[in-house]
């Protein structure tokens, strides 16, 4: 059923699709300024070692209150019982610098597993 807030017929959005398709899966950018596109990402945010590190911090560090350093965030969760594993994450971590969230922390551990 064709909607009255339609700003172009079902044709036509077809049409405009069928000529994107190809710019859209292409990868480049597709607004025509430069000043449109977003910012890049770090890249390190999306590494699947940066998601599997924050998904296991966060699950274990819950509600913990942010902003925090490694040797409180370690104290925290030894005193939940986690596995040492875990709290041996944040060992190489230095003590007199804070992390604001679970994201920030998983990026400096990951970060200094690749130094090391």
């Amino acid at each position: 059923m064709q909607r009255g807030s339609d700003r172009m017929s079902v044709h036509r959005d077809e049409g405009m699709k069928h000529e994107l398709r190809d710019y859209l899966r292409s990868g480049h950018p597709t607004r025509s300024e430069e000043w449109h596109d977003a910012e890049p990402g770090d890249p390190l945010g999306t590494h699947p070692d940066i998601v599997e590190v924050r998904h296991e911090l966060g699950r274990r560090l819950g509600r913990t209150p942010f902003p925090a350093s490694a040797p409180e965030l370690a104290r925290v969760l030894s005193a939940s019982h986690c596995p040492d594993e875990v709290v041996e994450l944040l060992a190489p971590l230095p003590a007199d610098e804070t992390y604001r969230n679970a994201q920030e922390l998983a990026t400096a551990v990951v970060r200094a597993r690749a130094d090391a």
